[in-house]
């Protein structure tokens, strides 16, 4: 790690606040830990220069009259944000591997993996909709050890690390206190365009159920700032048939760190092999597994 990133360090670590610094003492972190907290502050100084691209990209329909065209204007904003994150995270990492295809799910190979969504959120940001994102987190032997999402067009930076605790802009986060569904905002969203019909009846199946559950019902994409919602207390559950590894994971990471529970729809501990995802408030969990089980 170069000099020069060791300085940028000092001073992001200002603006992150205790997720960086007081976190680590209050934890009794190893070193090992303490050079994660690094890495948090480096991941995102890099999504916030990646977001920070993308957003000098938004403000306009980007029109497009088939697929082919859809295909690469979401290609050109996703180079746009990997040509500032690639470099940046290699070398804060230089030993870590890259997830190629962001859309990809299941277990990694052992060892440290970079899962990176460039434009969370990418359609949205053609049909200059708000809700899209940055997200960089890194995985060691298919755990989730640290997370960095910045919305560029609210200025946030969402981070967490394992056993460290969730944070927006330095400001801790907890998961709501929420114990009645039916009094409780709940979250879906659509992993990916053309899922199959087992998938698209499941995740119809639910929404109904969830719809004579929990008081609103919330369906839009991307997964992960329903994500965020929850981690910061604002909604009260999420789930998703099938999905990606870059549009979970973070949020996962988030969530969990904020008091969060995780498993898939019917209850049992979620892992990226799974085919559903689930999180919530633990008040409203076992809830949610109810109503998505029917």
């Amino acid at each position: 790690m170069s000099k020069t990133s060791r300085s940028t360090f000092r001073i992001a670590s200002e603006t992150l606040g205790p997720a960086v610094d007081s976190a680590s003492k209050s934890l009794g972190l190893t070193v090992d830990s303490a050079s994660d907290a690094d890495l948090l502050t480096g991941t995102a100084l890099a999504v916030r220069a990646a977001g920070a691209a993308l957003l000098e990209r938004f403000g306009e329909v980007v029109a497009y009259g088939s697929r082919d065209e859809l295909m690469r204007a979401l290609a050109a904003n996703d180079a746009t944000a990997l040509d500032i994150l690639r470099p940046r995270l290699t070398d804060l990492r230089p030993e870590a591997r890259w997830v190629a295809e962001e859309l990809a799910g299941g277990a990694l190979p052992p060892g440290e993996w970079w899962v990176v969504d460039p434009a969370e959120g990418n359609v949205n940001h053609l049909h200059a909709l708000a809700d899209w994102a940055v997200t960089a987190t890194l995985v060691r032997d298919n755990r989730p050890v640290l997370t960095a999402v910045h919305v560029p067009l609210t200025g946030e930076t969402y981070t967490a690390r394992a056993g460290a605790g969730a944070w927006l802009d330095g400001r801790s986060l907890s998961v709501s206190r929420t114990t009645d569904l039916g009094l409780g905002i709940v979250a879906t969203s659509q992993a990916r365009p053309d899922e199959d019909d087992e998938v698209v009846r499941r995740s119809g199946s639910a929404i109904t159920e969830m719809l004579r559950a929990a008081l609103v019902v919330r369906t839009s994409v991307p997964a992960t700032l329903h994500l965020l919602n929850l981690a910061a207390g604002r909604i009260d559950a999420f789930w998703q048939y099938a999905g990606a590894r870059a549009d979970l994971l973070p949020g996962a990471l988030l969530v969990t760190e904020a008091g969060g529970r995780l498993s898939d729809a019917e209850g049992r501990p979620w892992t990226p092999d799974n085919d559903s995802f689930l999180a919530a408030a633990p008040g409203v969990h076992a809830e949610a597994v109810t109503a998505l089980s029917r």
